[in-house]
């Protein structure tokens, strides 16, 4: 149900006087950039109550930072939205996720990738906001007014909110979404101020608990795996520095994800000095996601 709690003015929906005709070139793409603040979260408890949260879909998707000017990835890099896209999103400053759908994962972070990508390309693309950057009040007061600056046919769009009344309910909604192909559910604190970093105020609640990791070494397979990778050296974003050695396919083996490309992987739990316990890999997210 839509989240509506407070009247406090926005400013109005309107095109960012600032977006220039050109395209963005393929130097632009690849060219390294500061990377946002950003809110990131933690893995959910087991069962957690959703008294007191907003909760929201996983998307399956590419973060973005629209700031106004520029679409940006998480690691920073200008992704390349032709201009017809970015000319239907407003000067205020957004936060989501680019979504094609569930399970297109692997088409939406091709498409960030390429630079010559068309209008057509981008129509089915989807910008599901969450977030206000910069915005006061509550999480609550900040969703109700990205529902008032949304426009009803643009390109972005609130990702809904619910409130749920007790464990079950959010269980319940957890297998449905996971049923339907999706990822999981977003618990955010609906008093929480606007802050960034890695927070306990913005949970993942998934079937299996994932993580990223940068790869840093390939260790070569033995046996079976003979003249094949056997596992990735990977460092996390505390510098922790591990193997993933299970879920890679034969094919990714033979040809596995190139050094200082990021990937995603599952876990069961942690150490007591942080490692993942079983890491899995899961699905390569690119070098600039």
């Amino acid at each position: 149900m839509p989240v509506d709690l407070s009247a406090a003015p926005v400013a109005a929906h309107a095109p960012s006087a600032a977006l220039a005709a050109s395209a963005v070139t393929a130097a632009q793409v690849a060219q390294p950039q500061v990377p946002p603040a950003l809110l990131l979260a933690r893995d959910a408890p087991a069962r957690p109550d959703p008294t007191g949260w907003l909760v929201s879909e996983k998307y399956d998707g590419v973060r973005a930072l629209w700031d106004g000017t520029r679409l940006r990835s998480r690691s920073g890099r200008q992704l390349p939205a032709p201009p017809g896209f970015l000319a239907r999103l407003p000067a205020q400053a957004l936060d989501g996720e680019l979504w094609l759908g569930r399970g297109r994962f692997q088409a939406m972070s091709a498409l960030v990738h390429r630079a010559d990508a068309s209008e057509a390309d981008w129509a089915p693309v989807r910008f599901m906001v969450f977030e206000l950057p910069g915005g006061g009040g509550s999480f609550a007061e900040r969703v109700a007014q990205l529902q008032r600056l949304a426009a009803a046919d643009g390109v972005w769009q609130v990702a809904p909110q619910r409130r749920l009344p007790d464990a079950q309910a959010l269980a319940a909604w957890l297998q449905e979404v996971v049923a339907g192909g999706g990822e999981g559910l977003m618990l955010h604190r609906a008093d929480s101020p606007w802050h960034t970093g890695r927070s306990d105020a913005l949970l993942k609640l998934k079937p299996q608990p994932d993580d990223e990791a940068v790869v840093i070494g390939l260790v070569p397979g033995r046996g079976r795996l003979s003249g094949l990778v056997g596992a990735l050296t990977v460092r996390d974003a505390q510098g922790r520095v591990f193997r993933i050695g299970s879920g890679l396919s034969d094919a990714q083996r033979r040809q596995p994800p190139p050094l200082g490309s990021r990937v995603a992987f599952h876990h069961r739990g942690r150490t007591s000095t942080g490692l993942p316990r079983h890491a899995s890999f899961w699905r390569l997210l690119g070098a600039g996601d």
